[in-house]
């Protein structure tokens, strides 16, 4: 759409509020085909198709067939409840995810009321200025205003490789979902949403979490369990017709062995787990990308980060101005404005802008100057040059790395060049960062190229870029936890040791360069990386040689970057961090977690949150195997043994919708050991449920499958009726499998009536007034088939429940072996 106002004013104010929001609602969000949601409904036909509730309704559907309406009502309710139980996880599951999905999308530096903001990039609209960032995806169709060159990567519209260049006077089209490859500037948006060209091709990035192989494995052992439970279940139905001429109790007993032997909760638990562990991560400041990573980030060893930003605040200021008359600093700042950029979005550009206004009476009017080219940062010049226009003369001014700019400055004096060195030197040696400055003035009838312009040195500028409060204890917290910190910078040796000694990091074995990294063979840089970790002067190129370096060495490396030359490394790592505040795109999307607010202490939270929800899960999965045995074994074993059945149907519905919300909801929420981070990392080979832990959680289920079972034959061989003999092994069972529910949540430092085991605490409630609902309401007694306990039967079956399901809390407060192991 046509903008009304005046060039000059929209390139400095922009749209205001009021007028975007109107557009906004004439011209709806700019976003394309969006991942759909699961409905309620949705979520609801798929659970009707988990084997689990087809049995369920089976059994429901036997029981009205032979004429007990009770039993088959209830069980109807029961699994209604169920499905309830299980809609509402998956609900709060997709909200998470959505939530997430949220946090993902992308954002665009816009112009707005005069100040450049972060938005939402579904809520520019036409007539926006937006600021293209090397490195982003362009968020809409837009036309270049600006006297800038821009080169973008359009290959997901065109498919051709090699970047298009835009500029005034050739084409200044650009699109949505291009690639900022080079250069800067400032655009006017044309077009949004549907409207944009990858709109209309229909062209959509997912955005969906993918399945980690456990689920992928898991979901297949369910498959073939759920087969078993069917060639089970047909055999007794076979046994029992054939045997006793009895079908309808053959497809009771049948069923119920299917519904005992089935372990559903295991798909549904690992979904709550990694959909809520990923929104507790973005709590603390850490998105999750590829839900996979939550099993390998307690696995860390070795974390590669970056210093500026992530260690350090990047609230870049001007702390020292250096010319070599000493007394010229005003040329230096406005040398070092000419060469950032108009609308500065990098720190060091605001700092410098901020400082020349400060610092400066008479600082430099940008809107007097035309600018008429821009060669930015690239590995064989690690410089900013700026070609402008003024008062009929052209003037080239450059900022970068020092040894850049004093490449470009060809007739530099030998004793002017010492003075520069060593006042790099001094600079760099106070922790500051430091890029030095340039200019030279030419004709504007003579066109020349860079290698050719004569550059004239103009000063050096020291920034200071303070530590984080937080990072010494984050660096202590993670020393503790058995990770080591390598610190990656592109400054100077000197600056990277004077932070790396501020912030608390070895600095003994020195620094290694970004030369020498290249320059060294793998097999020689793995030697020298056996004690090294601070790195200085390191381009982007060069961390890819380095993780794979690290991973020969058998860490299991995580790794932060931003830049659109930092993805191979990002991809390469174990752990991908990409910086949320100051990435790029591609960055981003190579990248397995995305640091929100680009902290190192937001890493190490991670870090601790990684263990807490891998330590969970593994409890939630061994309390799931071990109680199944029991039930599976009650179902079976007296109908081998010639008894009268201990469990049908309905008990065992009303034992999944405890296990359920046990299993899942309130191990999830359990509290962090306080072993947690003062732990070695586990093993990347160590499987989240491995043979150890299913070894262990098995002998827990037989354990209390054989006090259950022995006080069954017993109480059932003395000759009470079969009725109290069920109440009492069913009593037992119950109390059993809440008392192995907080023995494997139990942690020796944490007292079990802590706030934090509230949720296990209110379940546990909840299973005993439903407990004694059934076994003292008589309309639900007869429908479960049973009788009122007294006192002396109630404290039987309650002891030997303590005992069987207990017992282990014993060998867990004492032993440090397979036991504690297999909760970190």
């Amino acid at each position: 759409m046509p903008v009304k106002k005046a060039k000059g004013e929209m390139m400095t104010k922009g749209l205001t509020q009021a007028e975007a929001d109107q557009r906004l609602e004439e011209f709806g969000p700019n976003s394309l085909a969006v991942v759909e949601d699961r409905s309620v409904l949705r979520i609801i036909f798929g659970t009707l198709k988990e084997p689990m509730f087809l049995f369920m309704l089976s059994a429901a559907a036997l029981y009205l067939m032979v004429g007990d309406l009770a039993e088959g009502a209830f069980l109807v309710l029961a699994a209604s409840v169920s499905m309830g139980l299980v809609v509402f996880q998956d609900a709060r599951s997709e909200r998470a995810l959505h939530a997430l999905r949220d946090l993902a999308a992308p954002h665009a530096h816009v112009i707005r009321d005069g100040q450049t903001r972060l938005l939402p990039a579904d809520q520019l609209v036409p007539g926006d200025l937006i600021i293209p960032n090397p490195g982003e995806r362009f968020p809409a169709d837009a036309d270049l205003i600006s006297d800038h060159l821009l080169m973008m990567d359009e290959a997901v519209l065109t498919g051709e490789s090699a970047p298009a260049s835009k500029a005034l006077g050739q084409d200044v089209s650009l699109f949505a979902g291009s690639l900022v490859v080079s250069g800067e500037g400032l655009a006017v948006v044309t077009q949004t949403g549907g409207n944009t060209q990858i709109g209309m091709i229909g062209t959509a990035l997912s955005g969906e979490i993918e399945q980690t192989p456990l689920q992928v494995s898991t979901g297949r052992l369910v498959i073939w369990l759920s087969l078993g439970a069917l060639v089970v279940c047909l055999a007794i139905v076979a046994a029992y017709g054939l045997l006793r001429g009895d079908w309808l109790a053959g497809g009771l007993a049948g069923l119920t062995a299917a519904i005992a032997l089935l372990p559903e909760e295991f798909p549904l638990v690992l979904a709550v787990f990694l959909a809520m562990g990923s929104q507790r991560l973005a709590q603390h400041h850490v998105l999750v990308r590829r839900a996979a990573v939550v099993e390998t980030l307690g696995a860390i060893t070795l974390l590669c980060v970056d210093k500026t930003g992530t260690l350090t605040q990047n609230q870049m200021r001007v702390d020292r101005v250096w010319s070599l008359d000493e007394t010229n600093h005003a040329e230096v700042l406005q040398v070092g404005t000419l060469a950032s950029a108009v609308h500065p979005i990098d720190p060091m550009d605001k700092a410098i802008h901020a400082a020349a206004k400060a610092r400066t009476s008479g600082a430099i009017e940008l809107k007097d100057f035309a600018l008429k080219s821009v060669s930015p940062l690239a590995p064989q010049r690690l410089a900013v040059i700026q070609n402008w226009q003024h008062k009929g003369q052209r003037i080239w001014a450059t900022k970068g790395a020092p040894e850049a700019v004093l490449h470009l400055c060809h007739d530099l004096p030998a004793e002017a060049r010492a003075r520069i060195e060593a006042e790099l030197e001094a600079m760099a040696s106070s922790g500051l960062r430091v890029l030095a400055c340039a200019q030279a003035r030419t004709d504007t009838k003579t066109d020349l190229k860079i290698e050719d312009v004569a550059f004239e040195f103009v000063g050096l500028l020291g920034f200071i870029d303070p530590l984080r409060e937080d990072v010494p204890a984050a660096l202590a917290e993670a020393r503790q936890a058995g990770i080591q910190i390598a610190m990656i910078t592109g400054d100077l040796t000197a600056t990277a040791l004077a932070i790396a000694k501020a912030a608390g990091l070895d600095t003994g074995a020195g620094v290694l360069t970004g030369q020498e990294i290249e320059d060294l063979s793998p097999e020689a840089l793995q030697a020298r990386l056996a004690d090294v970790r601070i790195f200085a002067r390191v381009r982007p190129e060069a961390k890819l040689k380095l993780i794979l370096a690290f991973q020969a060495l058998g860490h299991v490396v995580a790794m932060t970057g931003d830049g659109v030359n930092d993805a191979p490394a990002l991809e390469a790592s174990h752990v991908g961090i990409a910086m949320g505040q100051r990435g790029t795109d591609v960055a981003r999307e190579a990248a397995d977690l995305v640091l929100l607010d680009d902290s190192f202490a937001s890493i190490i939270s991670g870090v601790r949150l990684g263990r807490r929800i891998f330590a969970n899960l593994r409890k939630a999965l061994g309390y799931v195997l071990a109680i199944h045995i029991p039930i599976a074994g009650l179902a079976l074993l007296p109908i081998l043994l010639g008894l009268p059945p201990m469990l049908f149907p309905m008990h065992i519905v009303v034992m999944e919708l405890m296990i359920d919300p046990i299993s899942s909801l309130v191990f999830e929420a359990e509290p962090s050991e306080a072993s947690a981070m003062v732990q070695p990392p586990r093993a990347l080979s160590e499987p989240l449920f491995g043979l150890s832990q299913m070894a262990w959680a098995g002998f827990q289920g037989l354990v209390l499958l054989g006090g259950v079972l022995g006080l069954y034959l017993w109480v059932i061989d003395t000759g009470i009726p079969e009725t109290t003999a069920r109440s009492i092994g069913y009593v037992c069972l119950v109390t059993g499998n809440v008392t192995l529910a907080l023995v494997d949540g139990y942690e020796p430092s944490i007292s079990p009536f802590d706030r934090r085991h509230r949720l296990l605490w209110i379940v546990a409630l909840l299973v005993s007034s439903t407990l004694a609902a059934i076994l003292y309401v008589p309309w639900l007694a007869k429908i479960f088939k049973m009788a009122p306990l007294g006192g002396a039967d109630l404290g039987l079956a309650l002891g030997v429940a303590f005992l069987a399901g207990g017992w282990s809390v014993v060998v867990r407060f004492f032993a440090k072996g397979p036991i504690r192991q297999s909760t970190t």
